[in-house]
């Protein structure tokens, strides 16, 4: 009853906020306390209470009454920040202040005329003028961060009393050190806080408000997001006291979640897991607070790496903002994450993530008896940034086959989501990341290990290592995934080429699955119909040297496939480039109609039986599933640098004109649909919602032609020789042992390859190379659209962001 009278009482003050023509003054205490005192109503209750249309209403009507209310709502928060929340009513109001600000600053966000409303300079809330002439004056925004950040470390409201601080007073709250108050052990923290479910929701409806006072940038087109988002930059600055406590927290929460907890069958049902909502909204703001590097932060990255010594993670009290003097405007969330460096916090948050990410894969015999959390996509992107902001968090990950308990469920995720236009994003950042992991050599060498406990996959079965995992999944992308992963072809290929050199020993399986692909991508008519679908051809040629040159010994049953797989060869060395030819190929492509269903259908293919897992069943997506575009990623020479490895295992820069062959014109732009005008409707319809910009690749490529020229231009340069050279040496010799002694059993030719050699045969090894990722604008707006989706998409309850105009990216119903 109580709580009807308090949603009645609420509803009225909302009432004669937007019906007033007046405005009503800041000074005027009672009618504005009505919106937070004496209010006990959830944040569900307050989304449903203010209604978009009347917020919009008072913004173009009454918009002095709307800043009034917004000055005075962070007015409560930093006089409650201030003293210290010491009464429940002061908590209380502090949690329907958040909830009325995180309700009503996306609709501020919306307009750019009010968009520098919370930057415009105000009396400083909280002190009067005389007390500091100095700071009388201060932009809204840094008021409410600053509040936040205080809150979150409030004792009794958001952390744990000690018994020193129990005092009322401000001068007692501003003076607490809050590296003492930190939410989990962890990352330089040994103490573990007993956990306090009202702390942790308390925790989560400021981290909710901070997060949407960060999504200032989902309300600014692409284009303008070079500009730095001013919200994170005063929060991760020197500017905000709780710096080093906060980060540190957030990264401790993440990492130290454990959603199957005392491991009790279904308690997640019978229990509400406060812990994990904290989790989650932990990690995003996390992610978005490590976004951008204030000013130019490439010039001083080099010394935070290498100056780990001398200011570290191994935080303790002593260790805050001024002990680590960063240069002023830096990001002190990229700051402490790069100087991160003892082992057992690597061990720590590595053994996290690995958990978390391994959660949906876990089997039990009572079916949905775990918790299984959703939050893998914000998992990865933080993974993601601690290996490119952290190399030696990357090479701690590959010093052993602990990395392996992450590549598992990134394939996982890959082959779960290939066929679903809704998780598109999803395979990306797997990419990404395989790339990125890709370029170093001990990643190569760890997919040799045997793949031993079975994860649910619709795949091939086989008996191998990793990397045969790695291959079969990524062929089951390539022959059965959306066609809207067309542009991540060279991606995956690239990865393959990356780690090729360092695999001891394919499967039948996995050999099989390359040679589809080669089947698949020499063909005729797919070669001339783009002009970078060559590119792909190059890619697997370069794995099949590599593999031949340098492990040869092992690897009997890729031998075996390239015997039998000869005429492929052969007709890539003698392929036409008369112009009939290319024109009766062309005619084959015309009839086939969408070029993506075709390149894997209309190709003779004797292992599309054996091989094939059958038709991809997939889960039908919801009506009315929300999803949104992302940016068109780089092409591949953007995203990658040719390096070369040396005998010793370092790595040489080379230069783009140096590389090899397959390097010199790379481009990822390898989707056939760019390459040609798309037919039928759904085509179109896909084309319509693709990533930005690939409507205008398909116009500009669609008047490409091939032409004798150009075929001869490249089909000149295929990497032949060694496979040419294998081809020669040893097929007369498996057929002379099977005309003599009458073989009919592959084993036994296996068997004969397994313990033959090529030695002074071969051409001389060419150099192994590797491409390495490289941090560009482009992927880093890719980055920006999807992260921020993501979080769009996740924060449903109450649904902070729905309906209103963002502008970073699309959101499209499926």
């Amino acid at each position: 009853m109580g709580n009807s009278d308090s949603k009645l009482h609420f509803r009225k003050a909302v009432i004669q906020l937007t019906t007033k023509t007046q405005p009503v003054e800041a000074s005027e205490d009672v009618f504005w306390d009505q919106f937070w005192t004496d209010v006990n109503l959830t944040a569900q209750d307050i989304f449903a209470l203010v209604p978009a249309a009347e917020i919009r209403a008072v913004r173009e009507e009454s918009p002095s009454n709307l800043a009034t209310l917004c000055y005075k709502a962070v007015e409560r928060l930093v006089l409650n920040a201030d003293s210290g929340c010491v009464c429940e009513r002061d908590r209380q109001a502090v949690l329907s202040c958040t909830r009325l600000l995180t309700r009503i600053l996306p609709y501020i966000f919306e307009d750019p005329d009010w968009r520098g409303f919370f930057w415009s300079t105000v009396p400083k809330v909280g002190k009067s003028v005389d007390e500091n002439d100095g700071e009388c004056m201060r932009p809204l925004a840094e008021s409410l961060l600053t509040a936040i950040s205080d809150l979150l470390f409030c004792p009794d409201f958001t952390v744990e009393s000690h018994s020193r601080t129990n005092a009322d007073g401000p001068s007692d709250i501003q003076s607490i050190d809050s590296c003492e108050f930190i939410w989990e052990a962890g990352v330089g923290f040994a103490q573990t806080p007993p956990l306090n479910h009202t702390h942790d929701t308390n925790r989560a409806e400021l981290l909710k408000l901070l997060l949407t006072c960060f999504s200032e940038e989902m309300y600014q087109s692409p284009s303008d997001t070079h500009t730095l988002n001013p919200w994170v930059s005063f929060f991760c600055s020197r500017d905000n006291r709780h710096a080093l406590p906060l980060f540190t927290s957030l990264l401790n929460v993440v990492c130290a979640y454990d959603p199957v907890g005392y491991g009790v069958p279904y308690n997640h049902l019978m229990f509400s897991d406060q812990r994990g909502v904290l989790a989650e909204l932990a990690l995003q703001t996390l992610i978005v607070s490590l976004e951008q590097e204030l000013v130019d932060n490439s010039n001083t990255s080099p010394n935070l790496s290498t100056n780990t010594d001398n200011c570290s993670a191994d935080y303790n009290r002593n260790t805050t903002a001024e002990g680590c003097q960063a240069p002023r405007g830096e990001n002190l969330f990229v700051n402490y994450l790069s100087r991160i460096h003892r082992e057992e916090d690597f061990n720590f948050i590595l053994r996290g993530i690995s958990r978390l990410l391994n959660n949906p894969l876990l089997q039990t015999y009572l079916p949905h008896s775990c918790k299984k959390i959703e939050f893998h996509q914000e998992l990865l992107v933080l993974f993601w940034k601690l290996c490119d902001l952290n190399k030696k968090f990357l090479f701690y990950v590959l010093k052993s086959s602990d990395v392996l308990d992450i590549l598992v469920p990134i394939l996982f995720y890959l082959n779960d989501a290939r066929a679903n236009q809704s998780r598109v994003g999803l395979v990306h950042i797997g990419v990404f990341i395989l790339l990125l992991l890709s370029g170093e050599r001990n990643f190569g060498v760890r997919l040799n290990k045997p793949y031993i406990v079975r994860v649910p996959m619709d795949i091939s079965v086989f008996a191998g290592t990793h990397a045969d995992l790695l291959i079969v999944v990524f062929h089951k992308i390539i022959t059965s995934g959306h066609q809207r992963l067309q542009p991540l072809y060279d991606c995956l290929l690239t990865i393959i080429v990356n780690v090729s050199p360092y695999l001891k020993s394919l499967s039948m399986v996995a050999a099989n699955k390359l040679l589809h692909l080669l089947e698949v991508f020499s063909s005729q008519w797919f070669l001339f119909c783009s002009p970078v679908a060559h590119h792909l051809v190059f890619f697997l040629l370069e794995v099949f040297n590599n593999i031949i040159q340098y492990q040869f010994d092992g690897n009997c049953n890729l031998v075996y496939g390239i015997i039998r797989k000869r005429n492929l060869f052969h007709q890539l060395a003698n392929l036409p480039t008369d112009v009939s030819s290319i024109q009766k190929a062309l005619q084959k492509k015309s009839r086939s109609g969408s070029t993506h269903s075709a390149v894997f259908m209309e190709t003779s293919n004797p292992y599309s039986t054996a091989c094939s897992e059958g038709p991809y069943k997939t889960t039908p997506i919801q009506t009315g599933t929300l999803n949104a575009s992302l940016k068109a990623m780089p092409r591949i020479d953007k995203l990658t640098e040719t390096s070369q490895v040396s005998e010793d295992g370092t790595t040489l820069l080379l230069q783009q004109s140096d590389a090899a062959h397959s390097q010199s014109d790379t481009s990822s732009e390898t989707q056939v649909k760019d390459a040609e005008p798309t037919s039928g409707e759904e085509d179109q319809k896909s084309e319509k919602e693709d990533c930005d910009g690939s409507q205008k690749r398909v116009s500009s490529s669609s008047d490409w032609a091939p032409t004798p020229d150009w075929v001869q231009s490249w089909k000149s340069k295929l990497p032949l020789q060694t496979i040419m050279r294998l081809l020669q040496v040893l097929v007369p010799q498996v057929e002379k042992i099977c005309i003599d002694k009458g073989l009919t059993d592959e084993s036994e030719i296996l068997k004969f390859l397994q313990h033959g050699t090529l030695v002074g045969l071969l051409p001389v090894p060419h150099p192994i190379l590797i491409r390495k990722y490289q941090a560009n604008e482009g992927t880093a707006l890719w980055f920006r659209t999807y992260m921020w989706g993501i979080i769009y998409l996740h924060n449903v309850d109450p649904p902070v962001w729905y309906d209103t105009d963002v502008k970073l990216f699309e959101i499209q119903r499926i």
